[in-house]
């Protein structure tokens, strides 16, 4: 839009490059470096003075320029003025510019102010506004969040220690409807639920989401190229958002939802600051009931408030939410063991024996375990609580470990290990029972066991009273003792001792039938 009036040596170079070279008007306003609209409205005042390219170059800049810019006509009305707030409403719809919105205003009214001047004063009264209002952004575009630096006091019923919650906020970029709630961290698992609690609130989704560089969403800031962390990716892309953070140094970026954050402490913290509350639920049902205030005040210099604003702009133009909230998910890199098992929170979890010693990524929320090798999924598992034990399916099994579960049972090692002696049958039970499944105690059983064939029954029962005696009843130190002859070796005389055999950790036989 221009600023200053064109010379008229500029003004005669217009009408050269339209009536004598036959110029487009988007062909003029390039080589002269104006706006089209700018191009159109001196050649409309050449028209209306009946200005030719000829009669212009004849005479003087002074007599040109009083042909083309007469003085305004003595009138007893004002000249109408635009709704600037409905300008400035209209501005932030899709597709929406300044040059269809005064062509508009010039079809209502025919003697109105010409382009220059609407583009002028319409910019001086937007730099009136809050930086916030200020900015125009496309309905259902841009969802802003970030944390409230000021947190929310809630009192343990039980010990009275007061304990604080972060305050989460998101701010729609059109309408600026706002959305605010409490988590006790800025945690992942929390960050991303205020995400899918937001997108609820509101309805549908958005295009974009602008978060500040906080650790949990974006692992590594970068200006140009930030890295997402990877369940907020899978987040967005299961809402099919895209994640834009606000760029350091760059205060505009995070200005509506700062302002939003202040307002929220204004109207919402303030409020509550008085309020004794001793649950996280109890706080966001008090934070719900007040952000219906908060976006139902009235704006100050424009007509409407937050949710009429929304219900204009922002909820006609958001996408349908999924049929159901996204699902928490971690996600963690890690390597197959020998024993082609993947550990995950102190649990292990099978894959098909060829990955053993790959690296894999592990997907997993809290009730299933996914993972994936070069990005195929290879195992998927319920997820377990159990810590120290082991989730196995058959199916992943080498052959010859399959072998052995289907060759034995717990019964049939029982019996092998009785008839060897009363300790070796007590390592054998104590084996079969520290696994989830007895399966996965097969081996090592038979390794006890056939070290009988190595040494002697007589010396794996004596080897086997020594590991009861010092809690180590494992195949590796049961081996290492007959290895090194320490199995008659008396480490106490409480070792010497007749060993009971039947105690609360122990299932017994019948378990097994």
């Amino acid at each position: 839009m221009p600023r200053t009036r064109l010379s008229m040596r500029q003004i005669k170079e217009v009408l050269r490059l339209r009536f004598v070279c036959e110029r487009s008007q988007s062909e003029i306003a390039r080589t002269i470096g104006a706006s089209k609209a700018t191009v159109w409205e001196y050649l409309d005042r050449a028209r209306r003075a009946q200005v030719s390219y000829e009669r212009a170059t004849a005479m003087d800049d002074a007599a040109l320029e009083a042909l083309l810019f007469p003085p305004a006509p003595p009138s007893n009305r004002e000249r109408p003025k635009p709704e600037w707030p409905t300008v400035h409403r209209e501005l932030g719809k899709k597709g929406v510019t300044l040059d269809l919105l005064w062509n508009e205003y010039k079809a209502q009214e025919a003697d109105g102010y010409g382009y220059s001047w609407f583009c002028e004063h319409y910019e001086r009264w937007a730099a009136t506004l809050p930086v916030t209002l200020r900015q125009t952004h496309a309905p259902g575009e841009k969802l802003f969040v970030d944390y409230s630096g000021n947190k929310l006091g809630i009192v343990d019923p039980h010990t009275g220690e007061i304990r604080e919650a972060e305050l989460f906020v998101a701010t729609l970029g059109a309408s600026n409807y706002t959305y605010a709630e409490a988590t006790w961290s800025q945690q992942l698992e929390d960050w991303i639920g205020s995400h899918v609690r937001a997108f609820t609130f509101l309805g549908g989704c958005v295009e974009i989401v602008v978060p500040d560089n906080l650790k949990s969403g974006v692992h590594k800031p970068d200006f140009y190229d930030p890295i997402l962390n990877r369940t907020y990716g899978e987040m967005a892309a299961y809402y099919g958002v895209a994640i834009i953070p606000a760029r350091s140094r760059r205060p505009r970026d995070k200005a509506k939802v700062e302002q939003s954050v202040l307002l929220v402490q204004r109207w919402i913290l303030a409020r509550l600051r008085h309020q004794r509350l001793f649950s996280l639920d109890e706080a966001n049902r008090a934070i719900a009931t007040l952000l219906v205030g908060l976006n139902n005040k009235p704006f100050k210099k424009l007509p409407g408030c937050r949710r009429s604003a929304f219900e204009e702009l922002d909820r006609p133009a958001l996408r349908p939410l999924p049929e159901r909230p996204y699902q928490f998910a971690q996600w963690k890199l890690a390597r197959v063991g020998i024993d082609y098992h993947v550990e995950v929170v102190e649990h292990f979890y099978s894959v098909p024996y060829r990955y053993a010693r790959e690296q894999v990524d592990v997907r997993y929320t809290r009730t299933s375990v996914e993972i994936f090798h070069r990005g195929q999924r290879i195992a998927a598992h319920a997820r377990s609580e159990r810590r120290g034990h082991h989730s196995t399916i058959a199916a992943h099994m080498p052959p010859n470990h399959r072998a052995a579960t289907t060759e034995w049972n717990p019964q049939r090692l029982l019996k092998w290990a009785a008839s060897i002696g009363p300790h070796t049958a007590a390592v054998v039970e104590h084996l079969l029972s520290g696994r989830q499944h007895p399966e996965q105690a097969y081996r090592a059983c038979l390794g006890v066991l056939r070290l009988g064939k190595d040494y002697g029954a007589t010396r794996l029962e004596a080897a086997c009273s020594r590991a009861i005696d010092l809690k180590a009843s494992n195949y590796r130190f049961i081996a290492s003792t007959l290895k090194n002859g320490l199995e008659s070796k008396a480490e106490t005389a409480a070792a010497q001792a007749e060993l009971p055999l039947v105690h609360a950790n122990v299932r017994g036989p019948s378990y097994y039938h």
